[in-house]
Formats: structure tokens, C-alpha cells, sequence
């Protein structure tokens, strides 16, 4: 296993970390792992539609019907005959 020192850390956000772990029956150690496992593994909407169903999908009480195919018209043809 790996281990990091993290310098220059904000005591209000070590009083933060450290509430967080009590609230979880855990070391700070096991909280600070555990957020980053959280942040990290969390997947990041890759398309339009998929931030669409993020910010207003069934999580939020939103039902969105995918929009029907739409099959685009020929387009002109200015050939000279």
C-alpha cells in the first residue's frame, strides 16, 4: 500500500475531517481514504443527455422520454438536367 502526506492543510477543513469521521466510527485516516475513494470513483457525465438525466432524471422526479429517431430529408439536388 501507498501512503501520502498531505501539507498545508486548512485546520477548518481538519475540524471538518475529523467531525466526519466521528459521525462514520472512523479514523480520520480511514475518513481522508474514504472521501477520496468517493470523489474519485465517482463517473463524470460523458454526454449532453447523460448531464440531461443527471440534473433532471428520476433522482430528481423527472421522467425523460428519449426524443423520437428523426430521419433527416433528402437533401437538394442542383444537378443540371
Amino acid at each position: 500500500m501507498a501512503s501520502i502526506t498531505i501539507r498545508n492543510l486548512d485546520e477548518s477543513l481538519k475540524i471538518r475531517l475529523k467531525a466526519r469521521a466521528t459521525e462514520h466510527g472512523c479514523s480520520m485516516e480511514e475518513e481522508a481514504r474514504r472521501v477520496l475513494r468517493e470523489s474519485l470513483d465517482r463517473q463524470r457525465p460523458e454526454t449532453l443527455g447523460d448531464i440531461a438525466r443527471e440534473l433532471f432524471g428520476p433522482k430528481n422526479g423527472v421522467e425523460l422520454t428519449p426524443h423520437p429517431p428523426v430521419t433527416p430529408p433528402d437533401p437538394p439536388d442542383f444537378s443540371d438536367e
